[in-house]
């Protein structure tokens, strides 16, 4: 008999994919991409709605505070259905679930555009929070536990890198929306504007759902689990709803686990929601009053704003991209956490520098692409490290409370984000710049808890 061939190492490790693997790769890379497509056109369209459903320019302070509040909502929204998902796709299973994701943030994110005031535009945005939250767990556990262990880092940064196409995709959508309305195709009495359409696009997420339902299978190491449980060869953490989220909090080493894990994604997730994706705003504050010195008024100063805001969104995720295979191919190499403390330097530095010292059209082309290969790396990292810490039964409990909880604490940072201004002043933009810098420091917070959480690096999932 010849020996046994030793498993490929390192992306080469991709060639002992099957092609039902690569299936599984491409089908929960669309739903990761489409989620980030709506996550991202309600971040470009957030201003530009939240002003005319309250009749203010995008400028006035009272629409950044209601996008503050907004944004807020949607995160606190995305936290419980993560929470409510996570805990689903234990019980459930991870096609299932994943199913019902995509359709509550597909059907919530169109209702968006039917929106009357901002607030029934936030009540919107809280449901399609809810089912965001869920499908980053879903897809990533489900991927996990179906590729084999020795290309599952480099599969699950892959992952995560595509979806900068979704984000990408959205930023092409404001850019060609805004090119149409510099050129006056949505008079101002018309219903139909450009931040209604983009949230109306944000339906067709909903045509995966049969894709999903009708293709996938669940992993086996998922159904090898429910049989045990079934038939008295392993205890059910299923004593009540919530009875995963009970049992992961209860169960060493797993308790201890998710809550140093929670803290490592919180400095991320506070990082780029409560300063990050706010560069469209930043954009704006820069070149508003060049734009208008340079004779640009009313739909074409709107429309040439868009337009800036969503080249910003566009080189931002495509430094993404590459920032997101810098991670995977280093974690390969340095391990987990030297490379997650690497990038939470690397993260707070650019952030702080892009948000001090951005002034013009110039700035938008280095600076930005720079912070977001820094900042969203780290979101490639999660996807790779948290299926790692928990065993099957608590896996997607445990991916999803960590991913998604921290929504929740994102959220009150984005209060403070909301507040810190005021304690520089009210001299242009520069409040709110300094607030910026200052919320930096919250990516020290990954940093302190790295020492405290396993290397994973080389090992099998834990059973």
């Amino acid at each position: 008999m010849p020996a046994p061939t030793a498993p490929r190492t390192g992306w080469a490790s991709l060639k002992d994919l099957t092609p039902y693997h690569w299936f599984v790769f491409v089908v929960c890379c669309l739903a990761w991409d489409l989620d980030c497509m709506d996550q991202q056109l309600f971040v470009l369209a957030r201003d530009p709605a939240l002003a005319a459903l309250m009749n203010k320019p995008a400028s006035d302070p009272a629409v950044g505070e209601m996008g503050t509040w907004t944004t807020a909502v949607f995160l606190f929204g995305w936290g419980l259905g993560g929470i409510g998902f996570g805990v689903l796709g234990d019980r459930l299973g991870r096609v299932k679930t994943l199913t019902a994701t995509i359709g509550c943030y597909a059907l919530f994110t169109g209702l968006s555009a039917l929106s009357v005031s901002e607030w029934d535009f936030m009540l919107y945005r809280l449901l399609t929070g809810v089912g965001v939250g869920g499908a980053f767990a879903s897809a990533v556990v489900l991927l996990a536990e179906t590729v084999p262990d020795n290309s599952r880092p480099y599969v699950l940064g892959l992952f995560q890198a595509s979806s900068v196409f979704g984000n990408c995709t959205a930023a092409l959508i404001n850019m060609y929306l805004a090119s149409l309305q510099k050129e006056g195709a949505f008079p101002a009495d018309q219903w139909l504007t450009p931040w209604r359409v983009m949230f109306l696009i944000g339906i067709l997420p909903g045509i995966l759902l049969v894709v999903v339902q009708f293709t996938l299978r669940e992993p086996d190491k998922w159904i090898a689990m429910r049989a045990a449980e079934a038939t008295g060869q392993r205890p059910s953490a299923w004593k009540a709803f919530f009875g995963t989220l009970t049992g992961i909090f209860t169960t060493p080493p797993w308790g201890r686990r998710v809550v140093l894990a929670l803290v490592l994604t919180s400095a991320g997730v506070i990082g780029l929601w409560g300063i990050g994706f706010f560069s469209p705003r930043l954009v704006q504050f820069a070149l508003e009053s060049t734009l208008a010195a340079e004779g640009l008024t009313g739909d074409q100063l709107k429309g040439e704003v868009s337009w800036w805001r969503g080249v910003t969104s566009l080189v931002q995720n495509a430094g993404a991209f590459f920032g997101i295979f810098a991670f995977s191919w280093m974690t390969g190499i340095l391990g987990r956490r030297s490379t997650f403390a690497i990038f939470f330097i690397l993260a707070m530095i650019s952030t702080a520098t892009t948000f001090m010292f951005l002034n013009d059209r110039s700035d938008i082309f280095w600076m930005i692409p720079l912070m977001g290969f820094c900042q969203i790396a780290l979101f490639g990292g999660y996807a790779i490290y948290l299926p790692e810490l928990f065993p099957t039964k608590y896996r997607s409990t445990g991916t999803s409370f960590c991913y998604n909880a921290g929504r929740v604490i994102a959220a009150a940072g984005l209060f403070v984000m909301g507040e810190l201004p005021k304690l520089f002043g009210s001299e242009g933009n520069l409040p709110f710049r300094y607030a910026s810098v200052t919320m930096c420091a919250v990516f020290l917070l990954g940093i302190v808890v790295l020492p405290f959480l396993p290397e994973t690096k080389d090992k099998p999932l834990p059973e």
